[in-house]
This record gives C-alpha cells, structure tokens and sequence, in this order.
C-alpha cells in the first residue's frame, strides 16, 4: 500500500509499504474443562499495516502505534478466553479483535505454528495428566483479514517420510553435465511443506487437517514415484479429491537422499542396507494444484 509523509517534510525516498508486529509468542494451553485435561503448544506471530502508520516511520509519531507488547499480550488474553479447539478459529479472533479494536488498522496477518502433544498412552487407556509431544511434524495456520476479505491458509510443516522401494528416475536428459544414472529401485526420503487454501471460515479444520494429513502419508506409501514431481502432484491431487473443503495445496518437497557406502574397500558388500544420510546439497520440488472449475 501506498502512504504518505503526514508533514511537508522533504525526503529522498517514498515509503511504499509497511508493517509491524510481534513474532514468536509461544504460548501453552492446558484445557481442563473435559473429562481428560488436553495441552496445546502454539507459537504465534501477529502483523499489522495500514497507511496511518507512516507518521512513526516518517517523523516518530507512536500515537498510531499498537506496542508490540500490547500484541504479545494480547495473544495471551486471547488464549485465555478461546478453547484452543483449532488454531484456525484462535486466530481468527485473534485477527478480527484487531480491526474491531483499531480502526485506523487495514490488514493483519496472524501466522500460528502448532507442536502437536498428546496424552501418554497407559495400560487400560491414556493417562489423564502426562503428555507427550506426539510427532516432528507442525500444524501450521495463516490468517490474511482485511475489512473486505479473509482468507485462511493452513498446512503442514517437517512432515518427514521415508520409502526403501517402489521408487525410481530414469530417463532424464544426459548431457556434458551429467553423472547421474538412471535407477528404478532408491530410497525416497523427503520433508513434506503443505500449504492449503480453505473454501472459507466454517471449514471443520480439525478433521480437514487430519484427513488431509493422513491422505498425503497414504498417497506417499502407495504411489510408485517414477518421479518426486509426480509423487508431489499424486498426494495434492488425492487432498483435494477427497477434502472438500480444500480449494488449493502446495506441496515442497526437498530430496533427502541416502546413498549406499561403499563397503568394498573394507572387504565387505553392502547388500543394499548401509546408506549414508545427506541433506545438502538437495534437489527442491515444488507444485500447486487447484481444483478443477
């Protein structure tokens, strides 16, 4: 957005775009109103713009100026008031409390990053005050409000997979550059970063995260790869044929190989199960799949 000096003050530069805000708030939510106490490890990031903010860029003027402090707690007081059900509904009112509070605000973004935990499993069932965090995976939401629009983007971050078999490539362009040969049996390993659009704000985004989460891992284990771009558009495909809710994913998908060592010189064979594990340099695919109009 385009702001302006709020005095005729002379300046080699024209502030074209600004924002602020608070970044990596963590805030953990012990629910004790069921049956079984729940945990939630969130972190938080809060973002404000607007054209009256330039004063403080231009000349120092706070009056407009919401403390990053203030956001900070604010995050808090929220987290008191709201269940935690999803990261989706804490952040939108987290974002509407925003622009209902300060009018002079135009656009917020609250970006949330969720460390999944889970109660101890026990013998006869789970143990009602001891936790564990379950996964290495992240629950990931990112809320764009403005007073016309919003748009809620949630996802999946270091969802970390791994196949022995039922993986190849072959058959790409050989050139002066080439020392890569073609193989129709390798390791497929990857971290999988989802980023999916919802239809709009009464998504059930519990149970779209969860089926969209284990369609991927299923599609993964199912698919033979001739290609990671083709496993990539195999498990985007899959979310939006059967989540729908779900208007739009992108998946990254870096290569994180295992190559086989070289056991000969120590007079033994590697019978295909001794690998060593690399994660630079590597191979980055990318795609974006919508649904079909």
């Amino acid at each position: 957005m385009s702001v302006t000096p709020t005095k005729e003050t002379a300046f080699a530069s024209t502030l074209v775009k600004d924002s602020y805000g608070k970044s990596l708030v963590r805030l953990t939510k012990i629910n004790r109103s069921g049956k079984v106490p729940t945990w939630k490890e969130i972190t938080v990031e809060v973002e404000l713009a607007g054209p009256e903010f330039s004063g403080c860029y231009y000349e120092g003027d706070n009056t407009k100026i919401v403390a990053t402090d203030s956001m900070k707690n604010t995050v808090y007081v929220y987290g008191a008031r709201n269940d935690l059900n999803s990261i989706e509904e804490y952040g939108i009112a987290l974002a509407k409390h925003f622009l209902d509070d300060y009018k002079h605000v135009d656009e917020v973004n609250i970006r949330i990053s969720e460390d999944i935990w889970s109660n101890i499993l026990i013998e006869g069932g789970v143990h009602p005050t001891s936790f564990v965090k379950a996964q290495s995976d992240m629950r990931y939401t990112h809320i764009y409000m403005t007073r016309k629009e919003t748009k809620i983007t949630s996802g999946i971050d270091n969802l970390i997979v791994a196949k022995i078999t039922g993986s190849e490539f072959a058959g790409h362009i050989k050139d002066a550059y080439t020392t890569l040969k073609d193989t129709h049996d390798r390791i497929f390993g990857t971290k999988v970063e989802a980023r999916w659009i919802w239809k709009n704000e009464k998504a059930d985004f519990n149970a779209g995260y969860e089926k969209a989460r284990q369609i991927m891992l299923e599609t993964f284990a199912h698919h033979h790869s001739l290609s990671a771009q083709q496993t990539l558009f195999a498990m985007g495909d899959a979310v939006l044929a059967k989540v729908a809710d779900i208007d739009e994913i992108s998946l990254t998908m870096p290569n994180l190989h295992r190559i086989p060592f070289n056991l000969e010189p120590l007079g033994m064979e590697n019978k295909n199960e001794v690998f060593v594990n690399t994660s630079e340099p590597h191979g980055t695919i990318k795609g974006t799949m919508a649904r079909k109009k």
